[in-house]
């Protein structure tokens, strides 16, 4: 049965509420005031939230507030009810994450119907989440063992060649085999080294002063640096170092140099890893007053629309037909270290035709000055 909790200082009210959403068939469960209703919602975690703004003690925005700074609780619906509903008191309630207002008097029916749409709409993103981590089991079950295996195939059988038979190989046979087991134990450091990636950006984002820090405390100075010498060490990674085409400018930009090295290095190592030998991989860096745009372009398969706004963690596509390495968090690494630091992500791609991927910093101001960061990706307007 679905438990709706009702906030409100007014008994009458409260009681009435209670009653009707006793006859509409739902679990009502009531709070006087607004310090019982947080108690309540984290005790008994309500599928809904219905409150009033005007209580004493906590009104109903800070009822909001410490619902929405508890994980256990911020994602329930949650409804104001309210005897006036101006603009100013609507927009603040929505920016704190107020998902609808009833303005007191109000029927039976708009009650009613207030609720059904929030608990529709509840839901559906519950079953949105439930598909997509149904398709992320299915992913992980299907390349993870696949991804670690291969590598380690490699390793194992040229290691067991050497360590029996290295006498009967000659020495350039020593060398491509040594060579071969390198190249394996890199695709294997790579994979384990993007995985604790995912999880570190994870972390970092689930807590709002990790957040900040990482903010405050990251500058990359040289960024043409990085640019060229994580581009290039990609490029002989895939013996391809002629057909890569760097334009880079510099400025001091507001991402860690770490962070900064492996969103160019996952962007270029896609443009090379899905395009053909012999085809251009061009590598553009242009600093604008307040942005550094950065943007990889190929002329690989490329992607359609659709697949485009799927890019997520262990996500490939087509991997039946095409049997590419990699697991598939190079992109979505790179769109969250980007999206990090307050910086933007963007794809465009044509079937066949290649795929350019850009994303946007803001550039490091010196102290004192502060930037307007633009939203259409172009140069931002300077305050000072």
């Amino acid at each position: 049965m679905t438990k709706i909790l009702v906030i409100e200082d007014e008994r009458f009210l409260l009681e009435e509420i209670l009653d009707l959403l006793s006859f509409g068939d739902f679990e009502a469960i009531g709070a006087e005031n607004g310090v019982a209703g947080v108690t309540l919602a984290h005790q008994q975690l309500p599928d809904l939230v219905i409150c009033d703004i005007m209580m004493p003690e906590m009104d109903g925005y800070q009822v909001l507030h410490e619902l929405r700074s508890n994980p256990l609780t911020e994602t329930i619906p949650f409804i104001f009810l309210t005897a006036r509903a101006d603009k100013t008191d609507m927009r603040r309630g929505m920016e704190l994450g107020a998902d609808d207002y009833l303005t007191k008097p109000f029927t039976h029916n708009e009650l009613f119907n207030a609720i059904n749409a929030r608990l529709e709409k509840q839901a559906a993103v519950r079953r949105f989440s439930e598909k997509a981590m149904d398709d992320l089991r299915q992913t992980l079950l299907l390349t993870l063992p696949h991804e670690l295996r291969t590598p380690l195939v490699g390793i194992m059988g040229y290691g067991e060649f050497l360590a029996t038979e290295a006498a009967s190989f000659s020495p350039e046979d020593v060398s491509r085999m040594a060579r071969s087991i390198v190249n394996s134990a890199q695709r294997l450091h790579h994979l384990i080294e993007n995985y604790l990636v995912y999880a570190q950006i994870e972390i970092i984002v689930s807590d709002s002063a990790r957040i900040q820090h990482v903010r405050e405390t990251g500058i990359t100075r040289t960024s043409d640096q990085v640019i060229i010498v994580e581009s290039t060490h990609v490029a002989q990674r895939y013996d391809r170092v002629n057909d890569l085409q760097l334009e880079v400018e510099n400025a001091p930009i507001c991402i860690s140099e770490d962070y900064f090295r492996k969103v160019v290095g996952e962007l270029v190592d896609n443009a090379f890893k899905f395009s053909k030998p012999g085809t251009p991989v061009k590598v553009t860096a242009v600093a604008g007053r307040d942005t550094f745009i950065v943007s990889v372009g190929d002329y690989g398969r490329g992607m359609t629309q659709e697949q485009l706004s799927q890019i997520g963690a262990y996500m490939q596509f087509e991997r039946r037909m095409y049997e590419q390495q990699g697991s598939g968090l190079g992109l979505i690494i790179a769109k969250r270290l980007t999206e990090l630091y307050n910086g933007k992500f963007q794809m465009e791609s044509v079937p066949q035709h290649g795929t350019s991927a850009k994303v946007i910093f803001n550039i490091a101001l010196p102290a004192g000055e502060s930037s307007q960061f633009s939203t259409d990706g172009n140069e931002g307007v300077r305050n000072s």
